[in-house]
């Protein structure tokens, strides 16, 4: 049980200053799990400022003498709901002198049954902080609590929403970034363009999204060069897992050059290679390109669809182009040695394509976009929603080995290149 401080020895002030500077001092993070440890201090500086008010109602000002019957008595520990979410807290005490007993305060049990949160207002804060508009969307919080807004101070609300807005436009400095998977998602004649990193620790990070026409190599530049004017670290290799879009390949070379080591998704190619196929073929090549993926190294692996192509060749010339396109960069985790152990996740772009089929939950249902700002502050909302859900890729342990491998294989390619 916590220790009940003694009547005097610190004020409310203090201790409200120390919750602030607490909050304020919080390393800045990317993920909607930062934007909840942020809005629930919010929330319980709007708690302790109703408690505060019910006392100054029953026993008058800290040192007020005009209301002798009851008297300040310190504080208890305590808990509240913020929605569903209990919190500890410190409860002020208030005692009635002639009845000897302690004064309940109304606020306090209200707070400790729990509630649904208003989805509506809690919509409104995120598309406020998804929009930028860092400000409002604080203000909003209490309500969102079934708090009075008056009860955050302006003050307070001028500096959590700089903090907010910290959170949301956050350096990528303090991130190892290994890999990157990027993909666009259409609306009606604009792409969004997003970038899912991974971590050496296997967690995974969205690094940020572009909106454009197409996916083309000027605008993968941009988007890739101010992921790096935010603190993306390309010192070291970083593995790309793209769909084999010709502007996002030609975009991130230019960019990254032989730091960028590129896997081309396999199932995307299978596909493409199928496509140029009659029914009747599709079948039997999908299970013959599929098999000769799935082998351990790269020398079977490149044996197999040999094999693949020269029957293709009886069939049709257009399906043995679209397979010999970019080949290589199909094997690339052959070629790195680690198909067997990271092959799940970076074999094919399924990590992004399972975050497209998530925002497309919030999105798909809007049949009329009005403008670009309305289209971005969606796609931020359902990213910062579906971020602290993420779970770290499978293989993460074997990620320091990708890292190893990636160096050797562009030492080997350095070497070729010079000779």
């Amino acid at each position: 049980m916590k220790k009940v401080l003694k009547k005097g020895k610190r004020s409310n002030r203090k201790e409200r200053l120390v919750a602030y500077e607490e909050f304020l001092n919080r390393e800045p993070g990317a993920s909607r799990i930062e934007l909840i440890q942020m809005l629930i201090p919010l929330g319980l500086a709007a708690v302790e400022a109703e408690l505060q008010s019910e006392v100054i109602q029953i026993a008058g000002g800290r040192y007020s003498r005009d209301l002798p019957q009851f008297k300040r008595w310190g504080h208890n520990g305590g808990s509240v709901y913020l929605g569903d979410q209990k919190v500890s807290i410190e409860v002020p005490r208030v005692r009635d002198v002639l009845k000897d007993k302690e004064v309940c305060l109304t606020s306090y049990r209200e707070f400790q049954n729990p509630r649904k949160i208003d989805e509506t207002i809690f919509s409104r804060v995120i598309n406020g902080i998804s929009s930028r508009k860092y400000e409002k969307a604080v203000q909003d919080v209490p309500a969102t609590f079934g708090i009075k807004k008056s009860s955050v101070s302006r003050k307070f609300i001028r500096a959590s929403a700089r903090k907010l807005k910290e959170c949301l436009e956050r350096d990528l400095s303090g991130h190892d970034i290994l890999a990157i998977f990027i993909d666009g998602k259409s609306f009606a004649d604009n792409q969004i363009i997003i970038a899912l990193g991974i971590t050496l620790e296997g967690e995974k990070i969205v690094l940020g999204f572009i909106e454009s026409s197409t996916e083309n190599h000027r605008v993968c530049q941009d988007f890739l060069n101010g992921l790096m004017d935010r603190g993306l670290n390309t010192e070291n290799e970083i593995l790309f897992i793209i769909d084999g879009a010709k502007g996002l390949h030609k975009g991130i070379k230019r960019v990254l050059s032989e730091k960028a080591v590129i896997q081309r998704c396999q199932w995307h190619k299978r596909e493409n290679v199928l496509k140029y196929l009659d029914k009747s073929h599709q079948s039997h090549f999908r299970r013959k390109l599929q098999a000769a993926y799935e082998q351990p190294t790269y020398e079977a692996a490149k044996k197999r669809l040999g094999q693949i192509k020269k029957e293709l060749v009886f069939i049709n010339q257009s399906a043995v182009n679209s397979l010999q396109e970019g080949l290589e960069e199909t094997l690339t985790l052959h070629r790195l040695g680690l198909f067997k152990q990271l092959g799940e996740s970076f074999k094919t772009t399924n990590c992004i394509e399972s975050i497209m089929r998530q925002v497309g939950i919030y999105t798909d249902r809007i049949g009329y976009w009005k403008n670009s700002d309305q289209r971005q502050r969606w796609v931020g909302t359902a990213l910062q929603e579906i971020e602290p859900n993420l779970r770290k890729v499978k293989g993460y342990r074997h990620l320091g080995e990708l890292r190893e491998a990636m160096k050797k294989l562009n030492s080997k390619n350095n070497v070729s290149h010079a000779a």
